[in-house]
């Protein structure tokens, strides 16, 4: 029984009420009532618990002065205890204090559990009404910060800094990423309403690396784009001898190439024969595109398969039609994990100048994954309640995947989910990049740049990645109008879809 969750002066109650009568039980046992054993009661059956229930309404002792036959075993209504080696019987006196020893004691159990149900349901209560609370504060913090309040915005900054804690409940941790971008953005706001530069202090980029590997190891979001990415090329190069992925942004130069070292695997064991020649042209500024390129092609080689890699080394906002070099008789396919919605801005001409040169290459797909939801409206407080929802269900299913102090947990939030909040929240301009939007929003940008939804039936091999990977209970897979949705308790999190010129 657990008494942790039982005040002290019950607790010390019901401890001494068990010592004092252990001694005198000792000697004698019934194994039909219940032991104890280490201030553990061994369960009833719910038949026993229920007849136990309904004879609380009669006294001990009427049950025992008024007469009633008490058997203790199926058989003689004479009940007998037998000791080996020995034919003494314990007397009546003997054998009724026994009885209501035992039912004081089971009474005793009873009231434990039901003082814990009711402690339980208390502190679940508590919980929520905290929780309520802190989503008041945060909404009223916010709304404070929009107007540019200052002094009322910091006095709620200081309540939610009591309240919000980083190794608290999930609903808490999520809530301390926000105060820390509500309180970056009032630091930001000068006097005539203009927003400052940030000047925020940058995280070391080896703990980003590490949050970031951390992040597609632990959660699904990640692994899920890449397998359904990797579905839709491999069909797309069904058949095919030669053929070409131009990668955007190589998932933000994740080490080892995750992605297409299952894509190259994948290629040469298809059924007849593999590509004679597979390239893949990175696009991007990170330093180590060349050495997981020259890892992939080390691999590709180990089986059998003929690979060249390139990089070119520019932002998307910069590249150049002429950077992507294109055979004729090659299959091109372009790959984006996580990375254009980094290129809408509110002026829209970055992103309709990659989609421009996208749809001019003439891909046989684009494959496009992102967060599905909407961190990119006009009003600040509307991107503040749409990222708090976002990141709350992300953190509740940190919460359902790794223990409570867990530091590959807080290493997650705080160096990587913690740094998307910031963003969102305290940065505009060309500053904010988490421009996260819904997958309709996808749509309607896709179909404006000249761009035909292929829409992706693969439901059933979702499924069963989910369920191969034990992937956590709580995530779900659903099909939103040809595209593919990764949620966590119905709430969506990464959308998957293609696209054709």
């Amino acid at each position: 029984m657990a008494h942790a969750f039982l005040p002290n002066e019950l607790c010390n109650e019901v401890n001494s009420l068990q010592l004092g009568l252990t001694t005198d039980m000792a000697y004698c046992t019934y194994p039909c009532l219940p032991i104890f054993q280490d201030n553990l009661i061994l369960p009833f059956s719910a038949e026993t618990r229920d007849h136990k229930r309904l004879k609380r309404s009669i006294s001990v002792a009427e049950s025992i002065i008024g007469g009633g036959d008490i058997n203790l075993y199926s058989g003689n209504n004479n009940s007998t205890l037998s000791r080996s080696n020995s034919s003494s019987s314990l007397n009546s006196l003997q054998f009724r204090d026994h009885v209501l020893t035992y039912t004081q004691r089971y009474l005793a159990a009873e009231v434990i559990e039901e003082a814990a149900s009711a402690i339980n349901a208390s502190h679940e209560e508590d919980e929520s009404a905290d929780g309520m609370k802190l989503v008041q504060l945060l909404i009223a913090c916010a709304e404070a910060v929009a107007c540019r309040d200052k002094s009322h915005a910091s006095v709620l900054l200081s309540e939610l800094r009591a309240n919000a804690l980083v190794f608290g409940s999930s609903f808490q941790r999520v809530a301390s990423c926000f105060v820390q971008g509500l309180a970056d953005r009032l630091t930001s706001v000068q006097p005539l309403g203009a927003f400052a530069p940030n000047n925020f202090i940058d995280i070391a980029s080896d703990k980003k690396e590490e949050a970031f590997s951390l992040v597609y190891e632990i959660c699904p979001h990640i692994k899920f784009g890449h397998f359904i990415a990797n579905l839709a090329i491999k069909e797309a190069f069904e058949g095919e001898s030669f053929v070409h992925v131009v990668d955007l942004g190589m998932t933000l130069g994740l080490p080892h190439g995750h992605q297409w070292r299952k894509l190259i695997h994948s290629l040469a064991n298809r059924p007849g024969q593999p590509p004679q020649r597979l390239r893949i042209t990175a696009v991007g500024l990170s330093d180590k595109f060349q050495i997981i390129g020259l890892e992939l092609e080390a691999y590709a080689r180990k089986l059998g398969m003929k690979m060249e890699f390139s990089v070119i080394k520019s932002s998307l906002e910069s590249l150049k039609p002429e950077d992507i070099k294109v055979f004729d008789d090659e299959v091109l396919v372009v790959n984006s994990i996580l990375q254009l919605h980094c290129v809408v801005k509110e002026s829209r001409g970055a992103l309709n100048s990659v989609l421009k040169i996208i749809h001019e290459l003439s891909p046989k797909v684009l494959v496009l994954v992102e967060q599905d939801s909407s961190h990119n409206g006009p009003f600040f407080l509307g991107r503040f309640m749409e990222a708090l929802h976002y990141y709350a269900a992300i953190f509740d299913s940190l919460d359902a995947m790794l223990p409570k102090y867990d530091t590959r947990r807080a290493k997650m939030e705080q160096f990587y989910f913690a740094q998307e909040i910031n963003n969102i929240v305290s940065c505009e301009g060309p500053a904010r990049v988490e421009r996260h939007e819904r997958v309709d929003q996808w749509r309607r940008r896709m179909t404006r740049a000249g761009f035909t939804a292929a829409p992706i039936k693969m439901m059933s091999q979702a499924k069963q990645w989910l369920g191969k990977h034990n992937v956590c209970d709580g995530y779900t897979v659903a099909e939103e109008k040809g595209c593919l949705v990764l949620g966590w308790k119905s709430k969506p999190i990464v959308a998957a879809s293609c696209w054709k010129c």
